[in-house]
């Protein structure tokens, strides 16, 4: 499922960059295209057929303080690393520094298809090596990863190593993204997973804007590459923090 969604993103952007590029379409007619293919999308649904369930009422009465003490401990750690993870739009608005005019909006685009190539490509085989050898290395590795990935962006001012460093934050999301939410389950009983899924997913939609209202204030009030040092200190701390206080739940399969 998420190897077929970054393939549809990799597609939309090669599009996006094909008509800025080459066509040479402005934002609006490209908006209008994407919204053509949106409505295009919901077509196949016709022909899905939902599996009925049978009604439970047993998950109502749980509150998150019934969530075991491991896998608080681990949302909190996830939290931490939200709060680091700033958004994509700020890696490519870096990007855009380095070029003008049309390449401005064009050639960020491309590197943004890199991202998506990579994320893609390795997020099953880091899938299997956590399973194998457990997702709380695999975490930490991606952790760091990402720390020394917005350094890079900080430091950095080269379209080379922007290429490097955009194929290296796909590797960081094909590391994080599905290992998290496994980890999230591995830490959870059968009967509780979906809602310790709901508790990890709403702190990290609750962490994500203000990692975004800093990430913004730091990039007016200071520097462009003052949000990537934030951001490189955060994600340090979340891999000490989770090398300290996390168990390995998941074992090895």
């Amino acid at each position: 499922h998420r190897t077929l969604d970054t393939l549809g993103a990799i597609l939309g952007a090669v599009l996006a960059f094909v008509f800025l590029w080459y066509l040479g379409l402005n934002y609006k007619t490209i908006l209008l295209i994407a919204a053509g293919l949106s409505i295009l999308s919901l077509i196949p649904l016709l022909w899905v057929k939902e599996k009925r369930k049978k009604k439970t009422t047993t998950l109502f009465h749980l509150t998150l303080i019934g969530l075991p003490k491991s896998l608080k401990m681990f949302i909190l750690v996830a939290a931490l690393f939200s709060l680091s993870n700033i958004s994509y739009m700020f890696f490519i608005r870096r990007a855009q520094l380095l070029f003008t005019e049309t390449s401005a909006m064009a050639m960020p685009v491309l590197l943004y298809v890199v991202f998506n190539i990579f994320y893609a490509a390795f997020a099953i085989p880091f899938g299997t090596l956590s399973d194998r050898f457990g997702r709380k290395k695999i975490l930490i590795t991606g952790y760091i990863l990402f720390s020394l990935v917005c350094l890079g962006f900080a430091l950095l001012n080269t379209f080379t190593y922007f290429l490097l460093l955009f194929a290296l934050y796909g590797l960081v999301y094909a590391i994080v993204d599905g290992n998290q939410r496994a980890f999230v389950s591995d830490l959870s009983d059968k009967n509780i997973r979906a809602t310790s899924l709901g508790a990890f997913h709403t702190t990290i939609g609750l962490t994500a804007l203000p990692a975004g209202l800093i990430a913004g204030v730091l990039w007016k009030n200071f520097s462009y590459n003052a949000p990537f040092f934030y951001a490189s200190v955060m994600s340090i701390l979340t891999a000490v923090f989770m090398f300290l206080f996390i168990k390995d739940g998941s074992g090895k399969s």
